[in-house]
């Protein structure tokens, strides 16, 4: 009996001994998978950051590379827009002088009678002095060249811009002839009153034909009548053929 029992014992712990060493190569054999599974997944891990890596450094490389060109093009940009502000001072200028010049040219038209003309002026009215028997000569009672010529002398010194008599305008190769109580402007008669119209400042050109001893006290003390009117707007048209 005492026999059977140890024999028994034994079988049981040999049972124990080779179960234990099936679990402890099954735990060996878990535990080396799960370290393999390990250092594939780290290994994965590494090639994936690398590849990371390299597209990061590509793009960050082509970002720089586009800084670059942008910094190159807006140098180009800046130098385009001096030479652009260069040429519109240039134009500026030439456009300057381009208006000075139609200024200008249009002044000489107007000098030369080329074009029609309004502005602020006066009127100039020269009558014939009214006849006295007692005087012989009749002629110191007309209205003569001399006359006409002071007034427009002095309304060109005055700073008029265009002079008309009877409504023939002026230019500087007018002529005045004197024939008895008739004046030829420029070969047109035109008998008295002569009216001169001036363009001008009508307070200046006022003021030099009123002087004392000036203008119209020399035509009045010839017995010219004379009478002298400011006006907002004289046209005058341009000279015919010119």
């Amino acid at each position: 009996m005492g026999r059977g029992k140890t024999l028994n014992k034994i079988k049981v712990k040999g049972k124990h001994f080779i179960l234990s060493l099936v679990c402890l190569v099954l735990g060996f054999m878990v535990a080396f998978s799960y370290h393999l599974t390990q250092i594939k997944l780290q290994n994965e891990k590494r090639n994936l950051s690398g590849t990371q890596y390299e597209e990061t450094l590509g793009l960050r490389n082509q970002l720089i590379a586009q800084e670059e060109t942008n910094r190159k093009l807006q140098k180009e940009l800046n130098q385009k827009q001096g030479e652009v502000l260069k040429n519109e001072k240039n134009l500026s200028k030439e456009t300057e002088s381009f208006l000075n010049l139609a200024e200008d040219a249009e002044k000489y038209r107007m000098f030369l009678g080329k074009v029609k003309v309004r502005g602020k002026g006066v009127r100039v009215t020269l009558s014939d002095g009214a006849y006295d028997p007692k005087e012989d000569n009749v002629n110191n009672y007309l209205v003569h060249e001399q006359h006409v010529f002071k007034v427009i002398t002095e309304l060109y010194i005055s700073g008029a811009a265009a002079v008309a008599i009877n409504g023939q305008r002026l230019t500087s190769h007018s002529y005045i002839v004197c024939n008895g109580p008739v004046i030829t402007v420029d070969g047109m008669p035109y008998p008295a009153p002569f009216v001169i119209t001036a363009i001008g400042d009508p307070d200046v050109l006022s003021s030099s034909l009123n002087l004392t001893g000036g203008v119209k006290d020399q035509l009045v003390n010839d017995n010219v009548v004379f009478s002298m009117e400011k006006e907002d707007e004289i046209v005058l048209n341009p000279i015919l053929g010119s």
